[in-house]
């Protein structure tokens, strides 16, 4: 670039990689990271919510660390096994691969909309992640951490296959509903632990297909034997890598699990009765590999092995990063569902094989994004899926910013179309986008796009004096010292993944460069009374916006590269003060706009999207017939444009009259429950409270002998409702 004078200091600018020169690895000695996103199921258009909660924060974390000049790697890809890719595919007509393929286009224009900087964006289909996961499975059986289960499963005769419990309705046994699901009731909130606890299964897929109940043999992984191990892997990296308390760890380093009742972790099935994912390997068992026959590996298992996979596929040199773990820190992001399989499920995997994996260090979890007053629906058409995003005209960079602006980093937090105008009117327009305009504009005009300042400044830090002797100084000290300590904090936030509070800071510091021009009065009098003070605000002003381009550059790439071209320089990474960097003489671009006003006249453009994006929810009380909880799939849903209707009023009206059926329904099958069951489920909750605080040396005991009688109770319980199912279905 022409007309440049930047100060030339070792790690000045930023390094950015040459895909042409080969891929990223990681450096001997020095600190590398490896960053990845949960990967999204394929079948599923993500919308706002996922985006937030895994890929465009672990995109943030990802720039912000390539600012730093750490080797860094992002891995991403469709996670494209199972079940629910299977039956989809099958009601398309359509194979498995082909609707995969599919849908993996669509991701991948979705994530290149929102500018995410994937090292390699990839897809567990192919050869690689079958290589991996076999071997996985393999050097896991070799260790002696499967054991074989026999157990009834739901099968559909027509389709002759066996249905996950997604994929199974039928009667509650408990409050009669005949809507339940496979695995939960929607109106009492019991839950089963198979499908077949259900009166009158049919599957959800084609009601007119006849379902019954077959017994199936499969491998599940011994949790119970990885236990130990796994909890002393825990203890050590969540101190390590400053865990917070999440889903499914204490700040203790605890493991909560519903379903273990001081038990500990018990083993799990991990193979499927499926055409569609990675094949069963040969264990040379000849009695269990023909049990294992036509099987395949569950997709829960399979999905993070995408992650070394994924990377396999984007250099043969892929155990540099996932088998270095005395070199490289891995980072995962993902929503709070997904955090089980991150903290327990893939690092017992991991620690079986024996192998010296890359584990994690560090996990960045978050809660649920809803829309508006609801949740997002596909089904419903309520709320901005990926796809949708561009059909407002606003830019990606406004979007990454409200997103991230509302990450639920530690509570659900909402989605609402008042604030996303708010936040690019009144945050990004008037302060970012101000101050950058309003300092390139002057001195465009002011001084023919020639940075002012002393002839021949080496620059560098800037050191404010100690004792200021003048009122200038001291509003140059006082400056100075707010951005170093806001740069300190933004930092640490980030190094923490806060990246919610990471952006805010970011902002304040624009907001610090708007109120130091308001205090040194930058204007044509300046200029006129004081060229050498105005001269110096210009030169520090233009410095504090080549640190903002750094700055920003996680949150919104696209508005670093507009402030870039105004600065005519380029990318530089990550101070940790504030120094003069640009000098006098450099010659800057032309002032550009970078953000737009939203018209939004008495809330028009508000209320236009909610219309656009509120779907069936804004009519659902209007549906007739209605179908169960009021939801609109019960009968013809009309447009939205024909009925008037009080959107939030209706939705709350709505839920209050789910809540009251569900209390109603809970009280009833409480009272509905035989004296022998709360009996049982009592003795049950009384055993489990005493095997966990023996195994925490809050009680004395024999936890073995504890938990053995525990496992007796919940057994005769088991064994009186099948009994009590039984009587109920004769008569």
């Amino acid at each position: 670039m022409s007309g440049q004078n930047i100060r030339q200091a070792d790690g000045l600018l930023m390094n950015v990689h040459d895909p042409s020169k080969g891929p990223v690895l990681p450096k001997d000695g020095e600190r590398n990271v490896l960053i990845t996103s949960a990967l999204p199921y394929v079948n599923n258009v993500p919308h706002l919510g996922n985006i937030i909660g895994s890929t465009l924060s672990a995109d943030v974390f990802a720039r912000y660390s390539r600012t730093l000049n750490v080797p860094t790697l992002y891995i991403c890809g469709t996670d494209e096994y199972g079940t629910a890719t299977e039956t989809k595919a099958l009601e398309e007509g359509v194979s498995p691969l082909e609707l995969c393929t599919k849908f993996h286009l669509l991701h991948t224009e979705i994530y290149k909309w929102f500018e995410l900087s994937f090292d390699k964006w990839g897809r567990t289909s192919t050869p690689e992640h079958t290589q991996i996961t076999q071997q996985v499975y393999l050097d896991l059986h070799k260790n002696g951490f499967f054991k074989l289960e026999t157990a009834d499963q739901t099968y559909c005769e027509d389709d002759n296959l066996f249905l996950a419990d997604r994929f199974v309705e039928g009667t509650c046994p408990q409050c009669g509903y005949d809507d339940a699901r496979g695995d939960q009731c929607d109106k009492c909130g019991l839950t089963y632990s198979s499908p077949t606890e259900l009166k009158n299964p049919r599957c959800k897929r084609n009601k007119t297909h006849k379902v019954s109940v077959r017994p199936s043999t499969h491998a599940c992984m011994r949790l119970d034997l990885l236990q130990p191990k796994l909890e002393d892997w825990m203890q050590k990296a969540r101190v390590k890598g400053k865990w917070g308390s999440n889903a499914v760890i204490t700040d203790k380093g605890e493991i909560v699990e519903p379903r273990m009742l001081g038990e500990g972790l018990r083993p799990s099935a991990v193979t499927r009765d499926l055409k569609w994912g990675v094949e069963v390997p040969k264990t040379g068992d000849a009695e269990e590999d023909k049990a294992m026959e036509g099987k395949v590996i569950y997709v829960w298992f399979d999905a993070p092995i995408g992650y070394p996979s994924i990377t396999a596929t984007y250099t043969d040199q892929w155990e540099k990063w996932w088998k270095n773990p005395d070199n490289v820190e891995l980072y995962q992001f993902m929503g709070k569902d997904n955090v089980y399989f991150h903290t327990v499920l893939f690092p017992s995997m991991l620690i079986g094989t024996g192998q010296p994996w890359t584990m994690l260090h560090d996990i960045s979890s978050t809660q649920y994004l809803n829309y508006e007053d609801t949740k997002f629906s596909k089904s419903r058409n309520i709320g901005v899926f990926g796809n949708n995003a561009r059909e407002t005209g606003q830019p990606p960079s406004v979007w990454r910013y409200y997103l991230l602006s509302q990450r639920p980093e530690n509570s659900d937090s909402s989605f609402l179309w008042s604030s996303f105008i708010a936040a690019n009117n009144n945050e990004l327009l008037a302060n970012l986008g101000n101050f950058v305009n309003r300092v390139v504009k002057f001195v465009n005009a002011k001084y023919d796009s020639v940075v002012p300042g002393p002839e021949g400044l080496a620059g560098g830090d800037f050191v404010p004096e100690s004792n200021p002797s003048t009122p200038a100084a001291q509003l140059d000290a006082d400056f100075v010292n707010d951005v170093n300590t806001k740069l300190t904090e933004f930092r640490a936030s980030m190094d923490e993944t806060k990246l919610r509070n990471g952006l805010s800071v970011a902002m304040s510091l624009s907001a610090r460069g708007n109120q130091y021009l308001q205090d040194n009065s930058l204007d044509n009098a300046l200029l006129a009374n004081q060229p050498e003070r105005c001269a110096q605000v210009l030169l520090n002003a233009i410095n504090l916006i080549y640190l903002l381009s750094v700055t920003f550059h996680p949150f919104m790439p696209s508005t670093t590269e507009g402030m870039l071209r105004q600065l005519n320089a380029p990318a530089r990474s990550l101070p940790t003060k504030f120094s003069i960097d640009i000098l006098p003489g450099h010659k800057l671009g032309k002032a550009e706009y970078l953000f737009k006003k939203i018209e939004n006249v008495n809330g028009a453009q508000e209320k236009a999207w909610q219309k656009q994006f509120g779907g069936d929810s804004v009519v659902a009380d209007k549906v007739d017939p209605a179908g169960p909880g009021g939801h609109p799939e019960g009968g013809k849903v009309p447009n939205v444009k024909d009925v008037n209707v009080d959107k939030k009023a209706a939705h709350l009206a709505k839920q209050a009259e789910i809540a009251k059926i569900k209390r109603a329904a809970a009280k009833e099958a409480e009272k509905n429950k035989t004296p022998e069951e709360k009996e049982l489920e009592s003795k049950i909750e009384s055993q489990g409270k005493i095997v966990a605080m023996i195994k925490k040396g809050v009680q004395t005991g024999n936890a073995d002998e504890e938990l053995a009688k525990a496992k007796k109770l919940k057994a005769e319980l088991a064994e009186l409702r099948k009994k009590l199912k039984e009587a109920s279905i004769s008569n």
